[in-house]
């Protein structure tokens, strides 16, 4: 029988047209067949302004109504809404992308340094890198590789690989030197090997379930185990030098692996395991600042040796990830970044300004940079997402939606 319209007005000079049937109303699709428009509704999702329709009670979960365009002649606000959603989600991509190169800068340098001194063979030069903060490092990147890879945030992983690769060039030089025994940098390029190859094993589908998981226990134990042994380490001499921080925390972390795979936790509990991996690849970089500043207030001289352009290109790295940690709702990447960016890249800039280490022009032009990109980062996340104040999505971010 041959088919009718209806022509339904809309506001803002919209027109919405429904095929009908002498016997009920039918939307026709390609998968699905003919499905009533009983108590159909059309919507637009706050989130990202598509035209959605409420699905049937009566029909089965398998089927659903499928979107009917509206007509719109002078555009739709929902429409202007999805495209300026897609824009800021495009642009905190590429912000998270672009960390790259400070983070590259960073290492850069003192790969040149060291390469420098091994050709004039000044081997000693290099014993002034710290191979276990090197190392505590390239852990962290490690980690947090296998977290924005299972998250599929193909930006924030490769930030993570170079950071892997460039510390371990930097290792290499030191093994070279003689700064770094031989057995750990043997270890160390083997976990990075095969982490690296898991990694992108996994990103690509490559990967069996079981392998991941082995991995993920992996750096969940060394993540555990490495980061109460460094933030101890910190405070020596004022504290003895001892390993049983480290080695409490390993025996710690594989009881909670082993109860959380053989099923000896509750649902949160499991959760909560495998969240650790990532978080403690987080604290271990939070603590960098800590450590940084326990150490000026130690010794104030020491702030002469510390470069205001590199404490700059931190501050930048870490604040380029802000709005994407923001927009995706990552608390833990969000944490890690904001902790960075005022404390350690920030921080230290205020500590260089405050002993007469830096001009008070580039303290202010630093200053005033970071308020107006944190500002900017959250009015346009709160426009996208369709907020009128930029504290909702902070309570999204910390509470949820």
């Amino acid at each position: 029988m041959e088919a009718k319209t209806i022509a339904m007005s809309l506001p803002s000079n919209r027109l919405l047209i429904l095929p009908t049937s002498p016997r009920s109303s039918f939307v026709s699709t390609s998968r699905f067949s003919r499905l009533p428009l009983k108590r159909a509704c059309i919507g637009v999702d706050s989130f990202r302004g598509s035209a959605l329709t409420r699905c049937n009670p009566i029909v089965s979960n398998r089927r659903r109504l499928v979107p009917v365009r509206a007509i719109d002649s002078e555009g739709s606000p929902g429409l202007e809404k999805v495209k300026e959603y897609e824009e800021w989600d495009s642009w905190t991509a590429k912000f998270s992308g672009g960390a790259n190169i400070p983070f590259l800068m960073l290492q850069l340098p003192q790969i040149i340094l060291n390469a420098q001194n091994l050709l004039a063979g000044n081997n000693t030069a290099l014993s002034a890198v710290p191979w276990l903060g090197m190392l505590t490092g390239l852990l962290g990147n490690l980690s947090l590789l296998s977290y924005f890879v299972k998250k599929k945030e193909k930006e924030a992983a490769v930030v993570q690989t170079l950071g892997v690769i460039s510390t371990y060039v930097v290792l290499a030089q030191l093994t070279v030197a003689g700064a770094m025994p031989m057995q750990y940098f043997v270890a160390t390029s083997a976990v990075v090997t095969v982490g690296i190859i898991l990694n992108a094993l996994f990103y690509f589908g490559k990967l069996s379930t079981t392998l991941w998981r082995l991995w993920e226990d992996f750096i969940t134990v060394g993540g555990l185990s490495v980061l109460p042994q460094v933030m101890w380490s910190t405070f020596v001499p004022l504290v003895p030098n001892s390993i049983l921080p480290g080695t409490t925390a390993f025996v710690i972390a594989v009881a909670a692996v082993f109860m959380s795979r053989t099923g000896k936790l509750p649902e949160e509990g499991v959760k909560f395991v495998e969240s650790l991996s990532g978080w403690t690849a987080t604290l271990m970089f939070m603590w960098m600042p800590v450590s940084q500043m326990w150490t000026n207030f130690l010794s104030p001289d020491n702030l002469k040796g510390l470069s205001p352009i590199t404490m700059l290109l931190s501050m930048l790295g870490n604040g380029l990830m802000l709005p994407r940690a923001l927009f995706i709702r990552d608390l833990m990447w969000f944490t890690g970044s904001i902790w960075a960016t005022l404390f350690y890249g920030y921080g230290n800039i205020l500590c260089l300004y405050l002993s007469n280490c830096t001009s008070k022009s580039f303290f202010a032009a630093s200053t005033i940079g970071l308020i107006s990109w944190i500002g900017l980062a959250l009015w346009r996340d709160s426009a996208a997402h369709g907020h009128n104040s930029p504290f909702r999505s902070l309570k999204e971010l910390v509470f949820g939606s």
